[in-house]
C-alpha cells in the first residue's frame, strides 16, 4: 500500500508538493507513482530559471518498463533541481518523499490551495 503523508499536497497526476518556509514549493512523484513505474533508471529535470505553466509537462522519469511525464502542479519558475536524483534515480524508489525532483517559485502563492490533500489523493488512487 502506498504511503500518503498528510502534510503534503498532491495532484491527480501523482506529484507531491511541499511548501517550504521561504515560499518555494518542493515537488516529486508520489509513492504510488514510483510503485506503478517500477525500477527507475533515468530522470530528466527542468532547467533552473524555466517558467512553467500549471499542468505543463516539465520532467520525465523512466523505468525499465515505462516513461512518464511529471507535470508542474502550479505556474511558477524553477529555482532548483535535485542533481542527486538525476544521477541516482533509484533513490525515488527507495523513498519517494525524500527524493524530490525540483523546486518551484510559484507565480501565485495561493495556487497550492487548489491541490489535493492526502485524503482526496487517497480517494483518487483508491
Amino acid at each position: 500500500m502506498s504511503q500518503i503523508p498528510a502534510h503534503l499536497k498532491y495532484t491527480a497526476s501523482h506529484e507531491w508538493i511541499r511548501r517550504e518556509t521561504d515560499g518555494t514549493l518542493t515537488i516529486g512523484i508520489t509513492d504510488h507513482a514510483q510503485e506503478a513505474l517500477g525500477d527507475l533508471v533515468f530522470v530528466e529535470l527542468p532547467e533552473v530559471g524555466r517558467a512553467l505553466a500549471a499542468g505543463e509537462a516539465c520532467t520525465v522519469v523512466e523505468s525499465v518498463k515505462a516513461a512518464s511525464d511529471v507535470y508542474a502542479p502550479v505556474a511558477g519558475t524553477v529555482v532548483a533541481q535535485n542533481d542527486v536524483v538525476k544521477n541516482a534515480p533509484e533513490l525515488i524508489n527507495q523513498n519517494a518523499y525524500d527524493a524530490w525532483l525540483f523546486k518551484l517559485q510559484p507565480a501565485d502563492g495561493n495556487a497550492l490551495n487548489a491541490l489535493l490533500d492526502a485524503d482526496a489523493y487517497a480517494k483518487e488512487i483508491g
